[in-house]
C-alpha cells in the first residue's frame, strides 16, 4: 500500500488524466540565457528530469510580451524562436509520459523600463509604485527602487487580452497541454483584482465585478484557444507579496471563482497565505486560514493548493477535499523525482536558497536523484 495513498490516486483535470496529485509548481528561475529570452537544453533538461508519469508540471511564469517582461533571463511565448525553444522542453517532458502547463505571465509594474526600453515605463491598473522596500531587476541584474508605473489606457486593455490570446496560440504550437494563467503574487492581472493597486474609475475598476474584469476577459479569450479544459487560473487572495492587498479578498474572490466555475476551466490553483510573501523565504505561518478551506465552495472544479506542504499534509488536505492536488515549489526544486521519493517515503534533499534564481546547472539540474543517491551509498 502507498504511504499517502490519497496524493498517488488517480485524477481527471479538465480533458487530462492524471496518475497522481503532485504538481510541480510554477518557479521563476531565471535560467533562458540565450538571447532574446529563449528556453535552452539546460531548461529542458531540468523539466525532463521533474517529469513522471502522468505528473503535471506547470512551468515557470512566461511572458506574454515584452512589456510583459520583469526579470533578466526570464523565458518568453512572444516570438518564434522561444517556441522553438519551448519545443525542447515539452519534447523532454513527454518522452518520460509526463503533462505540462505553460503558465501565462504579465508582470505588469514589477519590472523595469531597463527591460523593454522600447515600450517605456512598466503598465498597471494605476499609477502606484510597490511601498514595501522591495527592488526591481534590471536587465543588468541590478536590483534599484521600482519605478512608478503608468496606467493602462482603456483603449489599451484589448490588446493586453490580444497578447494573451496570442500567447495562447504559441503555447500551442509549442506543444504544451495546456496553459495557467498568472492572475497572483502581485503581478499585472492582480494588480486590476486588488483594490489596493486598482484606483481606476472605468469599467475596470471600483466594482467587484468591474475589476475582476480583465482577468475574465483573458480567460475567455485563453479558452478560446485551447478549450475550457485545458486551462487554469492561479491567484493568491490573502498574498502580500509586491506590496499587494484587498480590503475584502474574501468576497472578492469568492466571486472570481465563481465566474472561474461558470466557465468550467480545468482547475483553479490557489496560493496559501502561510506563504503570501512568495519566494521570501519567510516562516510558514500556521494561525493564518487556509486558501483552499475559505474558497473549496466558490470554485466547484479542481482545486490545486500550493504552499509549503509536506507530502503528510499534502495527503490530508486532498483527503478531506479542501483540494484536489498540491503543487510544490521548493521541495520539487531540489528534489526532481518528488513524487517518487514521496511514493517511498525517502528522504529528501535540502534546497539552496542561494541558487534559486540565475546561474547555470549549479542548484538547477545538479540535485541528485534516488537512483544517484544510492549508487553513491554502494
Amino acid at each position: 500500500m502507498t504511504l499517502y495513498s490519497h496524493l498517488f490516486s488517480p485524477l481527471q483535470v479538465g480533458e487530462l488524466q492524471l496518475a497522481h496529485r503532485v504538481v510541480l509548481a510554477p518557479l521563476t528561475r531565471m535560467r533562458s540565457t540565450q538571447p532574446g529570452d529563449v528556453p535552452n537544453a539546460l531548461n529542458a533538461a531540468y523539466y525532463g528530469q521533474r517529469a513522471s508519469k502522468g505528473g503535471l508540471l506547470i512551468t515557470e511564469a512566461t511572458q506574454i510580451s515584452r512589456q510583459g517582461k520583469g526579470y533578466p533571463a526570464a523565458p518568453g511565448i512572444h516570438s518564434a524562436a522561444q517556441v522553438e525553444g519551448w519545443k525542447l522542453v515539452t519534447e523532454a517532458v513527454h518522452a518520460k509520459g509526463g503533462l505540462i502547463f505553460l503558465q501565462l505571465w504579465h508582470v505588469g509594474r514589477i519590472s523595469h523600463s531597463s527591460l523593454h526600453p522600447e515600450t517605456g515605463l512598466p503598465v498597471s491598473a494605476s499609477a502606484i509604485a510597490p511601498a514595501d522596500g522591495k527592488m526591481a531587476f534590471t536587465a543588468e541584474f541590478k536590483q534599484v527602487p521600482f519605478e512608478t508605473p503608468r496606467a493602462l489606457e482603456l483603449d489599451e486593455l484589448p490588446g493586453i487580452v490580444a497578447d494573451y490570446k496570442r500567447a495562447a496560440e504559441n503555447a500551442k504550437a509549442a506543444g504544451f497541454d495546456g496553459v495557467e494563467i498568472h492572475s497572483a503574487n502581485g503581478y499585472l492581472l492582480d494588480q486590476f483584482l486588488e483594490d489596493k493597486t486598482n484606483h481606476r474609475t472605468d469599467a475596470y475598476g471600483g466594482s467587484i465585478e468591474n475589476r475582476a474584469r480583465l482577468l475574465l476577459e483573458v480567460v475567455d479569450a485563453v479558452a478560446g484557444v485551447w478549450g475550457k479544459g485545458r486551462v487554469g487560473v492561479r491567484l493568491s487572495p490573502f498574498g502580500t507579496f509586491s506590496d499587494m492587498g484587498d480590503s475584502d479578498p474574501e468576497t472578492h474572490f469568492s466571486y472570481v471563482l465563481e465566474q472561474l466555475s461558470q466557465r468550467g476551466i480545468a482547475y483553479a490553483h490557489l496560493v496559501e497565505p502561510r506563504v503570501g510573501s512568495a519566494g521570501s523565504g519567510d516562516p510558514i505561518d500556521d494561525s493564518k486560514p487556509r486558501t483552499s478551506h475559505i474558497f473549496r465552495k466558490a470554485f466547484k472544479g479542481v482545486l490545486i493548493s500550493a504552499g509549503g506542504y509536506t507530502a503528510a499534509a499534502a495527503d490530508e488536505t486532498v483527503a478531506d477535499g479542501y483540494a484536489d492536488a498540491v503543487a510544490f515549489g521548493r521541495l520539487f526544486i531540489a528534489n526532481p523525482d518528488l513524487p517518487e521519493r514521496f511514493r517511498a517515503d525517502a528522504p529528501l534533499n535540502t534546497p539552496d536558497r542561494r541558487t534559486f534564481y540565475g546561474g547555470t546547472e549549479t542548484g538547477y539540474t545538479d540535485y541528485p536523484a534516488l537512483d544517484r543517491v544510492e549508487t553513491t551509498a554502494v
